[in-house]
């Protein structure tokens, strides 16, 4: 495909033929909306992940699908070539970069603003000599010393994460005294480690990591103490997109709502997430999860302003 290309089926033309566009200017973390919640598309160049593994495994496809939610209204496109579902398997970061590379530099290329999903710093660095504007790592309490010295040198967003462990350990330790008191804490705990090394507040993204070392009940709990995060002083990136929690919530029959299955779901959580204040959210339906944040945004407003006298 064409570095310029747009998926077929996408923006006004829809001609089974790739629609070339001209080029745009390199988007920037700083142009992102500051009226909404911001809506960040997943892109998993993964086999294996829980939702969508397989179906954006070929450049090709996964640049046609990253364009598709661009066009479709995504604020950043977040990119992964490691799968993070419960029991993954560790992929080589080479693996990992001959995954994502090229389809980061077709994005940026294209207009986007792309987030890299990596726990390597080396993957991390890559990725923004290809032009990503953001780091997501979903590493929480265990980030290497190498990402911490990598944001600290190049001053860009970071995406901390709150997990407790890997993607094979980490539905073993959701034992918490209190879990938001607990996911607070473990937060400003790593968040620590970066600013003695240097990063700025304003560069820090906290997400309490939903789906990550927690229970469902846990998940909820967060949910709904996210104005507690705000305690923090940072931005807020919550993501729930298709995961088991609310799978587990949609039961029919005795049988938990498949993945693809949630989406409505999901939109919900999106609205609930940024009535709250969230800064973004991280999704797998871009559309959807788009118009509730501005319903979100609109709620806020009238909440903001007195109601007119009878």
């Amino acid at each position: 495909m064409d570095s310029l290309a747009a998926a077929p089926g996408t923006g006004p033309a829809t001609s089974p033929l790739p629609v070339l566009r001209g080029p745009r200017k390199l988007a920037r973390f700083a142009d992102l909306p500051t009226d909404r919640t911001v809506v960040m598309g997943i892109l998993n160049c993964t086999p294996d992940s829980f939702s969508d593994g397989g179906e954006y495994t070929s450049v090709d496809t996964a640049i046609a699908h990253g364009l598709r939610m661009y066009y479709g209204g995504a604020d950043i496109i977040d990119v992964g070539g490691e799968s993070t579902r419960p029991g993954a398997e560790d992929v080589d970061e080479a693996e990992e970069q001959k995954r994502i590379l090229p389809v980061i530099e077709t994005l940026v290329k294209a207009g986007a603003l792309v987030s890299v999903d990596t726990r390597h710093a080396s993957t991390a660095a890559l990725a923004l000599d290809a032009g990503a504007g953001l780091i997501n790592d979903v590493s929480g309490m265990h980030v290497h010393a190498d990402m911490v010295a990598l944001i600290a040198e190049r001053q860009v967003p970071y995406v901390l994460m709150h997990s407790r462990g890997n993607s094979r350990a980490m539905d073993s330790l959701t034992a918490y005294g209190e879990v938001v008191e607990d996911v607070l804490a473990e937060l400003r705990e790593v968040r620590e480690r970066f600013y003695a090394a240097g990063v700025g507040p304003e560069q820090i993204i906290v997400d309490p990591g939903i789906g990550f070392s927690k229970t469902a009940e846990q998940n909820w709990d967060l949910l709904a103490n996210l104005d507690r995060l705000h305690e923090l002083g940072n931005r807020i990136l919550v993501g729930t997109s298709r995961k088991r929690f609310l799978g587990s919530l949609l039961t029919s029959a005795g049988k938990a709502a498949a993945p693809k299955e949630r989406d409505n779901a999901t939109s919900a959580t999106t609205a609930l997430a940024a009535v709250q204040g969230v800064w973004g959210v991280r999704v797998h339906d871009v559309s959807a999860s788009l118009d509730a944040a501005k319903v979100a945004a609109r709620q806020r407003a009238a909440m903001r302003t007195p109601a007119a006298s009878q």
